[in-house]
């Protein structure tokens, strides 16, 4: 009988292949990076053959799009799904943006946000996943803007373009200097604009 893939834990290809490989693409883009994950290590992660993965994604870009478009769906991106939640009052849905802070034992690496890693690996060589990421943070902005004014914020379009200037840079600060610091002073700035600003 021999060895075959049969025997394997996992079925290669088959029912199910293009979703093994988009939850690949999830957890190793999100933990390694797009260029360090190679098609072999996604391909063996998922359990297909690179066959397999060509017949689903033409490209690694398609793929890179297509994990994009699963982060907006699962709500993957915690920190903003915030802005949805109707229990809580606007400000604190603002608030709440600042205080997805790590647990009592921080990451190894803080990767910060995933699509804005996207878009800095991304840049000039994958314009389909580029602009996917530019379309998400327009409309991550404009929600943050309609957030401050329901806040009762004077000025809502200064204060939500500030708050959203202050979300990313934060996050892109911590992952720079993988530090958590950035998102606990974030936090503390985003209180005092938004006294300042509804005061």
């Amino acid at each position: 009988m021999g060895t075959s893939e049969t025997t394997t834990s996992a079925p290669k290809g088959g029912r199910g292949a293009r979703e093994r490989i988009l939850r690949a693409a999830v957890e190793l883009f999100a933990r390694d990076g797009i260029h360090a994950t190679g098609i072999a290590k996604l391909t063996d992660t998922a359990h297909v053959s690179t066959r397999t993965f060509y017949q689903h994604f033409p490209s690694k870009e398609a793929l890179v799009s297509a994990y994009l478009e699963r982060l907006e769906s699962d709500g993957a991106l915690l920190a903003e799904t915030v802005l949805e939640r109707s229990d809580l009052s606007a400000r604190e849905r603002l608030l709440g943006l600042f205080a997805e802070l790590p647990a009592a034992a921080p990451p190894a690496t803080v990767r910060g946000c995933p699509l804005h890693n996207v878009a800095v690996e991304a840049a000039g060589t994958m314009p389909e996943a580029t602009a996917l990421v530019e379309r998400h943070k327009r409309e991550f902005a404009e929600r943050v803007i309609e957030t401050t004014a329901e806040a009762g914020a004077h000025e809502p379009e200064v204060l939500g373009r500030q708050l959203a200037v202050l979300f990313e840079g934060a996050r892109a600060l911590a992952t720079s200097l993988n530090d958590t610091r950035p998102l606990q002073d974030a936090q503390d700035l985003a209180e005092t604009l938004l006294d300042r600003a509804t005061g």
